[in-house]
């Protein structure tokens, strides 16, 4: 019986001493990680206000060195993240008494097994390393992901880019996220600058000179408006008789802009030419289609 019961204590004493002692060791090292990466997540997010307060007073939109600050910041972020996460496994392994050494076989098989049954998840993290990377887009822009067979083409705003993936605000409001392994042809709305195009449908006998000089005189004044002119980075330009259709002809003026603000200057320019050609007697439907630098006809 005192054998029995000596067999039994023994155990029981060096669990204990292996919880006050390792196990204690594990748990620092978990508290330790928490913490370190709580200070990550706060020190990300006064990166990124900072950088959104130097916008909000320095800048009417947001500049692309500031969308790239801002991107890096994340991804820095997600990467010490992960490290120390994995560190924190490793010292954790290695107090349970399996070495460093024992696990690099393992681990390279793991990553050999990881690349092979998840390429797509690879495929997504090099894929938003090139976009971060070559400045194609970040935080704010507006772009045009084309459609692929298996997604359908989407524009909206970005709302967040990480490696993995790229989270888009779409006009209606709803949310769509995009893996970036599947983004093969991006069109950024609002990259350096912008271009508004403003169409100005008129009925064949109307006289073109009178309509150009309007159109010239309302370029004029959109230019010399307070509200309209910090959007502009030149004066509207009149590009006369763009095509003939049945019926009618059709005049054009562009303005380029600050990236984003396409669609805001086209919606006043259509205003003030409506007003003006209404208060002359002439009757027109004014389209328009607002294009980033790239669109050029």
């Amino acid at each position: 019986m005192e054998g029995l019961a000596l067999t039994a204590v023994v155990p029981l004493t060096e669990v204990g001493e292996w919880v006050r002692g390792r196990g204690l060791e594990i748990l620092l090292f978990a508290l330790g990680a928490v913490l370190l990466v709580r200070f990550l997540g706060w020190l990300r997010d006064r990166l990124i206000a900072r950088i959104d307060a130097a916008k909000a007073e320095n800048e009417l939109v947001r500049s692309e060195t500031s969308k790239h600050r801002r991107a890096l910041a994340q991804i820095l972020t997600w990467l010490a993240v992960v490290l120390v996460w994995t560190v924190t496994a490793a010292l954790a392994l290695n107090r349970f008494g399996i070495p460093f050494e024992s696990l690099v076989a393992p681990l390279a098989a793991g990553g050999v097994a990881l690349g092979l049954g998840a390429q797509r998840l690879v495929q997504d993290l090099l894929t938003g390393s090139f976009i971060i990377a070559e400045r194609q887009y970040g935080y704010g822009d507006l772009i045009h992901i084309s459609g692929t067979p298996q997604t359908d083409g989407v524009t909206g705003t970005v709302e967040d880019l990480t490696l993995r993936v790229t989270r888009l605000r779409t006009p209606g409001g709803e949310l769509v996220v995009i893996p970036n392994g599947q983004v093969v042809q991006v069109t950024n709305l609002s990259s350096e600058w912008a271009r508004a195009v403003v169409d100005i449908p008129l009925p064949i006998g109307v006289d073109v000179m009178a309509a150009n000089d309007l159109l010239r005189r309302i370029a004029t004044e959109a230019f010399e408006d307070e509200q309209l002119r910090p959007l502009l980075l030149d004066p509207p330009s009149v590009m006369g008789v763009e095509s003939f259709e049945v019926g009618q002809m059709n005049l054009r003026m562009v303005a380029r802009t600050l990236p984003g603000k396409q669609f805001d200057v086209a919606r006043q320019l259509r205003v003030r030419v409506a007003q003006t050609f209404q208060r002359e007697g002439l009757g027109v439907k004014v389209e328009s289609t607002a294009r980033d630098r790239t669109q050029d006809d």
